[in-house]
């Protein structure tokens, strides 16, 4: 299966409601299992949270951006943008 990068940017300014949605947004990834092949925040200069990074292992990219969209910091209007891209590793080198 394929796997697919989803790259969100936060609005500015929406610290809180990342903070505050975070619970939520956990127990959504936790919920995908094995789909989820690695998930994390970006950092900014400051080192505090800008955005969020997952790659996924779904059948599409239709699925890839069902994902981002169910997400509940999606849901409650956190991200100023979202991009779902096709991905391949390549190191290291899979299993």
């Amino acid at each position: 299966m394929p796997l697919f990068a989803i790259h969100c940017l936060d609005k500015p300014g929406a610290g809180d409601l990342r903070r505050s949605t975070r619970p939520q947004h956990l127990a959504f990834l936790e919920g995908l299992g094995a789909a989820i092949f690695l998930a994390g925040p970006l950092i900014d200069l400051d080192g505090q949270p800008m955005g969020s990074l997952l790659i996924v292992e779904v059948e599409s990219r239709r699925a890839a951006y069902a994902i981002a969209a169910d997400d509940p910091y999606s849901l409650a209007g956190l991200f100023q943008s979202v991009a779902v891209t096709e991905w391949r590793q390549v190191l290291p080198k899979p299993a």
